[in-house]
């Protein structure tokens, strides 16, 4: 692997940005950043980047599906379909997303995270595996089979967790049964995100002593927030031990609502998320999550019903509606989908940042954040 000195860009770190930037790489790693002369050294690769901007890579830990697959594909196809797919777009990491289903389907979709985490997807890192559901509220279950929807039961849900690639639940906290998850999981090292869920503010504040340091997709599969009844809402905007998904869409949230949610949490408690699903990249037309058909017209996902289903949404696209709407500068939209969901799994450590040790997870963008390049772990998975 050569290294690789990237040259004459606006390096986004992502907490400051840093004008006419070099950042060297080496052996899949960060091995340098500056603003003075860039070092030179003999058999580098150097790339001119003419002011665009260099930001670590996205992480998305909400993603289901694109292309026409789904992660319950259960196919190692279908993972580096959407592997690629995600870094065309800017992601670097992300976590394969179940949904609701019998456990045998589910547990085939975890066996298959393994082994393509073994072997390598050949575009965007697949860190693991987001299990959403069964664990829910049926009555804010979503787009999630109302059949399928049960309480935790240990002898299922350690089987799925045994698999070893679950980095992320979301349940509904409410529930005993999804309690006693919740602490096993969270004992294991694995993040507990509440989400599809009735939880009173009370039952959340319980949620949070038990280990539970996410919102799933905030305001969507959760009672509205009222000033008297403030729910899963209110305990996710007020408290501070709470990272909330967010789908930056302007469908699934207002733009008013995406700059009331980034300045009560700043960018250090938003998550950016595309939750998307088979239809993202394609034409419009019906496409299939959770076993349902869904009918994605004009860009938006709908079931059969008229509920909103999953996004077409991509990263790079969040990041600048987010921009847009917070009014909280590019930094801040950047961290939220970079900085905060690597530290919202632990991997704060390496990943997330531009700084020297870091991995190399990065992205090339032009000014109006259209992907040029994605690089992962010093090697290039994308060029546009």
């Amino acid at each position: 692997m050569p290294d690789v000195l990237f040259r004459n860009a606006t390096v986004y770190t992502p907490e400051e940005a840093l004008p006419e930037a070099w950042v060297w790489v080496q052996e899949g790693r960060i091995a340098g950043v500056g603003t003075a002369e860039a070092p030179l050294r003999s058999g580098a690769q150097v790339v001119d980047l003419r002011g665009r901007l260099l930001a670590p890579g996205f992480i998305d830990l909400h993603a289901h599906g694109a292309m026409g697959y789904d992660a319950m594909d259960a196919t190692p196809e279908a993972l580096r379909a959407l592997a690629r797919f995600y870094a065309q777009h800017g992601v670097t990491a992300f976590l394969a997303t179940t949904m609701t289903a019998p456990a045998a389907a589910i547990l085939a979709a975890l066996e298959t995270v393994a082994c393509v985490q073994a072997e390598g997807t050949g575009g965007a890192a697949l860190l693991g595996a987001h299990v959403e559901g069964p664990y829910l509220d049926v009555e804010r279950r979503g787009c999630q089979d109302a059949a399928l929807v049960r309480p935790a039961e240990p002898s299922e849900y350690r089987r799925l967790l045994a698999t070893g690639v679950v980095r992320l639940l979301t349940v509904a906290p409410e529930y005993p049964e999804n309690q006693v998850l919740i602490r096993e999981a969270t004992a294991q090292g694995i993040a507990v995100a509440a989400g599809h869920t009735r939880a009173s503010y009370d039952a959340m504040v319980r949620a949070v002593a038990l280990g539970v340091r996410q919102v799933t997709h905030l305001f969507n599969g959760m009672e509205p927030l009222h000033h008297r009844t403030p729910g899963a809402v209110g305990a996710a905007l007020a408290l501070d031990a709470l990272r909330c998904q967010v789908i930056a869409d302007n469908v699934h949230l207002h733009p008013a609502v995406l700059t009331l949610a980034a300045r009560a949490k700043g960018p250090d408690g938003i998550i950016l998320v595309t939750d998307a699903m088979a239809g993202a990249g394609m034409p419009d037309g019906e496409y299939t999550l959770g076993g349902i058909t869904i009918t994605v017209r004009d860009g938006i996902a709908r079931d059969p019903e008229g509920a909103l289903a999953g996004s077409t949404l991509t990263m790079e696209r969040a990041v600048a509606n987010m921009d847009a709407a917070a009014g909280l500068g590019r930094a801040a939209a950047l961290t939220m989908a970079t900085r905060t969901p690597a530290r919202a799994l632990g991997l704060g450590a390496h990943k997330g940042r531009i700084a020297r040790g870091y991995d190399a997870d990065l992205v090339v963008l032009e000014k109006d954040l259209t992907v040029v390049l994605t690089m992962v772990a010093g090697e290039v998975v994308y060029r546009g």
